[in-house]
């Protein structure tokens, strides 16, 4: 009696004889995915965490942090002028003043946790007390705010004004590589996308050779290769795999620049769309790429446990791809940048960074189909003559020398 599998696989190929092989298997493929509440509930799982993770980003930014500041009726000037000031000075800060009796009703207020902060006179100005800590931000700003009314009271004693005090005393800066915090966005980005690829690469590229066994161990790959050519096959299941990993990705990260467009980096994004769109290429090719060799360790293996042994060189060579995009700099960058499989990922981060020219992308994604085509060749021949061999685990050299 023939399984489900077996009868579906008969169907797939015999109900429409028009249609090219390749195409029926990449829309099993699709299909089979497009159905399975893991990867839906995975890819769902995913984009809420991007949606909450960039959500709190925002919530965060907008959030001020509330300071209360106790003061006695003879400090209160003080403590009204930086009431009013440091939200001047830092937007991330809001001052709520406690009045109290005396310093020992204030020291009451901090361990009763009814204030943050206590203000009193020192020996040359002010001081702020805390309990435990004094907030960086808040001592920096008020600083600022106490320092300027003292030099403004000085200078109006002294017959003078604060601007002619001030005068000559202004510092600017100069950066030669551009402005930092775009760099530091561009870099964040890089290296976003490398783990977008490492994380379609492993995912789909497991998915992909576990299909490829599970046909081999149920012998219906057999039943399959009488309709079709091995060649179709294998095209089907790259091509299938390659647009569900394409899709998701566009998916996370097309969400992930919504997201973006509400933050206070939203003006950095149009700095970074030729870096997406490079991205967006070497991803299609190297993934095409990838995937070749992720069916040939699929055909290397006879049951789910080989996959383990015939899929690790891939997973290791993933995972410097991914390494790389951290660890590579200056000319090792650059160079790597032209050779797959870690051009992929490193000619798109040089192009966010503005540290590729114009023609550097285009000559890599060159050299990048060149090596997909070779790939497509060598890859071809062993997972067509290791395929339909099922009797253990297949080497290289076995599958290489095997008769057609």
């Amino acid at each position: 009696m023939s399984s489900p599998e077996t009868h579906e696989a008969h169907e797939t190929v015999r109900t429409r004889p028009a249609e090219r092989p390749w195409l029926l298997v990449a829309r099993r493929e699709v299909l089979t995915r497009l159905t399975d509440k893991s990867f839906l509930i995975g890819t769902l799982i995913t984009l809420v965490l991007l949606v909450g993770f960039i959500g709190w980003t925002i919530w965060s930014e907008d959030r001020a942090e509330r300071v209360t500041i106790a003061a006695t009726a003879a400090d209160a000037g003080v403590a009204e002028l930086l009431e009013r000031e440091v939200p001047e000075v830092d937007d991330g800060l809001e001052i709520a003043l406690v009045e109290v009796a005396s310093d020992d009703a204030g020291v009451a207020a901090l361990e009763d946790d009814d204030a943050d902060v206590l203000l009193r006179p020192a020996d040359d100005g002010w001081s702020l007390v805390g309990r435990k800590d004094v907030s960086g931000d808040l001592t920096a700003a008020a600083e600022s705010v106490i320092r300027d009314a003292a030099l403004e009271q000085n200078a109006e004693r002294a017959g003078t004004s604060l601007a002619e005090l001030r005068q000559g005393g202004a510092v600017d800066t100069v950066l030669l590589d551009g402005d930092a915090e775009r760099r530091d966005f561009a870099r964040a980005m890089g290296f976003l996308l490398a783990f977008l690829f490492y994380f379609a690469a492993l995912g789909f590229g497991y998915t992909l050779s576990g299909s490829v066994v599970e046909e081999k161990a149920n012998r219906i790959v057999e039943i399959i290769t009488t309709k079709i050519p091995v060649r179709q096959l294998l095209i089907g299941k790259i091509a299938g795999n390659t647009l569900l990993a394409l899709g998701q990705t566009a998916l996370i990260l097309a969400v992930g620049l919504v997201g973006i467009s509400f933050t206070e980096y939203s003006s950095f994004l149009s700095g970074i769309t030729t870096g997406i769109g490079w991205f967006t290429v070497f991803f299609l090719v190297g993934f095409l790429f990838i995937a070749c060799w992720w069916a040939v360790a699929g055909a290397l293996a006879s049951r789910a446990e080989d996959l383990q042994t015939t899929a690790a060189p891939l997973s290791f060579v993933m995972m410097g791809v991914f390494f790389g995009a951290f660890l590579f700099e200056g000319t090792v960058q650059a160079v790597a940048s032209y050779l797959p499989p870690f051009s992929i990922v490193l000619m798109p981060i040089r192009v966010l960074n503005g540290d590729a020219a114009a023609w550097e992308p285009v000559a890599a994604i060159a050299v990048l189909l060149a090596a997909m085509a070779a790939t497509v060749v060598l890859a071809e021949r062993i997972y067509r003559r290791a395929l339909l061999q099922t009797q253990g685990r297949v080497t290289l050299k076995q599958a290489w020398a095997a008769a057609e």
